[in-house]
């Protein structure tokens, strides 16, 4: 089974299928050897893989994939470790869509948006009128005691026999 499965296409000069294309490669060298010849380029291919150009980057997976024709105890370190960052890595798509400290920033502004919210509604709550005087509780106990005297709702509300309820009172 291939380590490396990624969908990488040589990249071309024209995408019509009768143009006559011409590939050019940069010199990467990507060998399996004991002596880890390949060492500068695959060292530390997750911190050059984004910089390098697409025609490296293929040539570098188009070696690799002709080592994984080979037994994979014959590899050196860095060899597994290009291959396995070129498979599985966070480049391209797997790439994370968040920095460092996102949840933070996310925290800070939902935060923030609550406190301005919370200040708006304290300020309209502080400029508003007083309530009307129909609030008041003596007010509301008036009401209660005007519906009794003119029998108003008999069956169910305040002026029948068995009313346990508060009435209008709030």
């Amino acid at each position: 089974m291939s380590l490396i499965r990624t969908a990488f296409r040589p990249l071309s000069a024209s995408r019509s299928p009768l143009a006559k294309t011409t590939r050019t490669y940069a010199t990467a060298t990507v060998t399996s050897t004991r002596t880890n010849a390949s060492a500068p380029l695959l060292a530390n291919i997750e911190a050059s893989w984004d910089s390098l150009p697409a025609e490296e980057r293929y040539q570098v997976y188009d070696q690799l994939a002709e080592l994984n024709k080979k037994d994979w105890k014959e590899w050196t370190i860095d060899e597994k470790k290009a291959a396995y960052y070129i498979s599985f890595g966070p480049w391209g798509p797997r790439k994370p869509l968040h920095g460092p400290n996102h949840g933070l920033k996310v925290t800070a502004i939902a935060g923030g948006t609550i406190a301005a919210s919370l200040g708006v509604f304290g300020l309209i709550r502080a400029m508003a009128p007083p309530p009307p005087k129909t609030m008041t509780r003596e007010y509301q106990e008036e009401t209660n005691e005007y519906m009794r005297t003119n029998n108003i709702n008999p069956i169910y509300g305040v002026a029948s026999e068995d009313y346990k309820g508060k009435g209008m009172v709030q």
